[in-house]
């Protein structure tokens, strides 16, 4: 019963650190939007820190800041006033309404149309013993139109430099830009702070061999118990490294390989190897394959080629014969590998989504925020602390990769819609713009439950 209580309380604590992962890494990445966004002078109605019912508030005299703390622990954001322009539009004339003012409806809905500067910018028109006055909605008065001489050409007033509110999108386009990119590049210098302490406090999880298919054709292989620390002349980081050396190489082809092996006085030695690689053989014991590798889940292809011995299980199943240890490289070496190791994550990433596309794998092998914090808690529970600096890792890496891609509702959509703004000289049409990522959100949404629910099924 004592063990039962223990394990139920392990499972739980496992999930709850899971979740604090996935939290501290969203809170991060809206952290960076609010740092650089104080940095330019954006104003700022909230920063919040899960969704749903906020569980404590709190209001900034100075900055009418919102500091809140919501009951779902999954999410956050980082809420800068203006953003939604068409709700500051809506607000404007809520306000404009208590305050006695007469505009009509249509009124709003053509201030509400397009920023005021596009009218400015309009072409004159030629008009014949005419003069239009614009009246302001503010009840100010209009100054008389001065006397021109005969002869003389009018000169357009000077333009006033547009006044900075702070609002989101009064900003200039180039700053919107950095405060979108901020999230993301918050997300990857934590990332990069958690593999750099994994590699110097742990080491780096390489491939260690178990036994070797013996098989005196394919010449000189490897030793039980090496340690492969790259091949083809490329460091191994991750598996799919391993994958792209073997990948399209015939039966037979000699792959050089580093590997690292522990020597009678314990201490550990490198070596260079050519293996000779084999794709196994037919039933009939005479035919070599072609090695090939279908996608970036199907490993037990690479083992098979490099000649990994199996081993058969308690289930009565046979399994290829390696498991991972934690291999320690110098400083300098170290502080490569954690850059490199990051800019491998994200080219996982790119790769999955792009096999995703063509139809490579399926969308089952996806998941979605259950499943990560299933992955995660179960990694955690295994691994300890490790397995804690390694997820972190890969969540911050995704979390900085995933939103900078350009899907409707991420960071990276907007910053497309704001480098457009830039280029145009204007804006498209807010309503246009808000819908479209009302649109992908709902969308996102919908893909993360069906994930989920696909690895369950």
């Amino acid at each position: 019963m004592e063990n039962n209580l223990l394990s139920v309380w392990s499972t739980v604590g496992s999930v709850l650190l899971a979740i604090l992962i996935l939290l501290i890494m969203i809170t991060v990445h809206e952290f960076g939007h609010y740092l650089v966004g104080k940095l330019l002078k954006f104003k700022i109605d909230e920063f919040s820190i899960g969704f749903g019912p906020a569980i404590f508030k709190k209001k900034r005299k100075k900055s009418d800041e919102i500091f809140a703390i919501r009951l779902i622990p999954l999410g956050g954001y980082c809420a800068f006033a203006g953003e939604d322009e068409i709700e500051e539009e809506r607000k404007k004339k809520k306000r404009k309404k208590k305050d006695g003012d007469t505009m009509s409806e249509e009124e709003a809905s053509d201030l509400m149309s397009g920023p005021f500067d596009e009218l400015l910018n309009e072409p004159k028109r030629e008009l014949e013993d005419t003069v239009l006055i614009l009246t302001p909605p503010t009840g100010e008065a209009t100054p008389a139109p001065r006397d021109i001489k005969h002869g003389e050409e009018e000169r357009p007033p000077e333009k006033k430099p547009a006044c900075d509110d702070g609002l989101f999108t009064h900003k200039k386009p180039w700053q919107r830009i950095l405060v979108l990119l901020a999230g993301a590049f918050m997300n990857y210098i934590l990332a990069l702070f958690f593999i750099g302490a994994l590699f110097a406090g742990y080491g780096q999880s390489m491939i260690r061999i178990g036994s070797v298919e013996a098989d005196p054709a394919y010449g000189e292989t490897f030793e039980a118990g090496d340690i492969l620390l790259s091949a083809g002349g490329k460091t191994i980081y991750l598996t799919t490294d391993l994958a792209d050396a073997v990948r399209g190489k015939p039966d037979g082809y000699l792959l050089e390989f580093c590997v690292a092996r522990r020597m009678e006085d314990g201490s550990m030695r490198k070596f260079s190897r050519l293996v000779s690689l084999r794709a196994g053989v037919d039933a009939e014991g005479n035919k070599r394959e072609k090695v090939e590798v279908g996608n970036s889940a199907s490993f037990a292809q690479v083992l098979r080629a490099i000649g990994v011995g199996t081993v058969q299980h308690e289930d009565g199943k046979m399994y290829f014969d390696y498991d991972t240890v934690q291999y320690r490289f110098g400083f300098f070496e170290t502080v490569g590998h954690t850059f490199m190791y990051s800019f491998k994550i994200a080219g996982t990433i790119f790769r999955v989504i792009g096999e995703l596309f063509t139809g490579r794998i399926g969308i089952n092998t996806l998941g979605g925020p259950v499943t990560t914090i299933a992955t995660t808690s179960e990694v955690v529970s295994t691994s300890g602390f490790k397995g804690f600096l390694e997820m972190a890792a890969f969540i911050g890496v995704n979390l900085a990769v995933f939103n900078l891609l350009p899907i409707p509702a991420l960071d990276g959509s907007k910053i497309v819609f704001t480098a457009i703004e830039w280029i145009r000289k204007k804006p498209i049409s807010r309503k246009v713009e808000a819908v479209i990522h009302l649109v992908g959100i709902v969308l996102l949404f919908a893909f993360a439950i069906l994930v989920d629910i696909l690895q369950f099924v």
